[in-house]
């Protein structure tokens, strides 16, 4: 498939506090290579109705296969801790067990393009937290996230939250050099996570203190890696929101198709900023349009 085209305050660092708090308690188009998948025989079905046209050029129900390689980098995870796969295969044992594209997305040595769809997406984000949380990057060590205004990087929902490690989160947060970066692929990845924005909060992924930013950060370093332009990153980013926030993202499509504007033609970066992605600007969105539901995503937790 082709496509197209602050601040933060103490109340909202409060509220990380609050999510990291429970989630300790209680315990994821390039226009040249992203396209449509058959990884996924069944319809997705809303309602009981079948994905309307407009779902499917946002969610699209086979997947979105994006042009950066995995590889072995679950293995990699695994080896050096950030991962413990006893405590991952437990947790989803209870929800059905890995499938074997996910095995091999954790095992393999030679994995190809990522595939994320609606099934997954959920797996995908929690193996791009893992990979956020322990490459080795200046973002972690020297950004917001360290601020001692904030009392340790450790208390985020993103680090505290992160409970399927070998030992403490905390004791491989930003310690292994899974991925490697020129000073210019640095610089981009900088940029554009400025630039990205979840609609959980209103922190951009320069300051990635919940899972979602913490695994976006993680995807934007492969694919960076893999030398793809902002553009292009801007473009994947927002397919991997749109699965890992599909209510938002529908009712975000809605407001520019009540504008003209397909779905195909907007501006990723615009999609992805402050006006429309972050939790403020979603809600302004939400003052004008009604709300898709019911497809799920979202969660802040493992």
């Amino acid at each position: 498939m082709e496509i197209q085209k602050n601040k933060t305050s103490n109340r909202l660092l409060s509220i990380s506090f609050i999510i990291s708090s429970v989630l300790i308690a209680g315990a994821l188009i390039y226009s040249a290579g992203l396209k449509s998948t058959d990884v996924l025989k069944k319809e997705i079905k809303n309602g009981g109705t079948v994905a309307s046209d407009f779902e499917e050029k946002i969610i699209p129900s086979n997947g979105v296969e994006l042009p950066v390689k995995w590889g072995d980098l679950g293995k990699q995870m695994i080896e050096a801790g950030v991962i413990d796969a006893s405590k991952f295969e437990s947790i989803y044992s209870q929800r059905g067990g890995l499938t074997k594209e996910q095995k091999d997305f954790f095992y393999a040595k030679d994995n190809g393009n990522i595939i994320i769809n609606s099934f997954n997406a959920g797996f995908v984000l929690n193996m791009f937290w893992a990979l956020g949380l322990g490459n080795k990057n200046d973002i972690l060590e020297n950004g917001p996230m360290t601020d001692p205004k904030y009392g340790g990087a450790g208390r985020f929902a993103s680090t505290g939250g992160w409970t399927l490690a070998n030992g403490d989160a905390m004791e491989h947060y930003s310690r292994h050099r899974f991925i490697n970066l020129t000073p210019e692929q640095q610089a981009i990845v900088e940029r554009v996570s400025r630039g990205i924005y979840r609609p959980c909060c209103d922190n951009s992924v320069y300051f990635p203190d919940c899972n979602h930013g913490m695994a976006m950060l993680g995807f934007l370093e492969l694919a960076a890696s893999q030398r793809f332009n902002e553009n292009e990153l801007y473009q994947m980013a927002l397919v991997l929101n749109s699965y890992w926030f599909p209510d938002t993202y529908l009712t975000i499509g809605k407001y520019f198709q009540n504008r003209g504007i397909d779905w195909e033609k907007i501006d990723a970066k615009e999609a992805l900023g402050y006006n429309f992605s972050s939790g403020s600007g979603y809600q302004k969105i939400l003052a004008q349009i009604e709300p898709s539901q019911n497809k799920g995503g979202g969660g802040c937790g493992v």
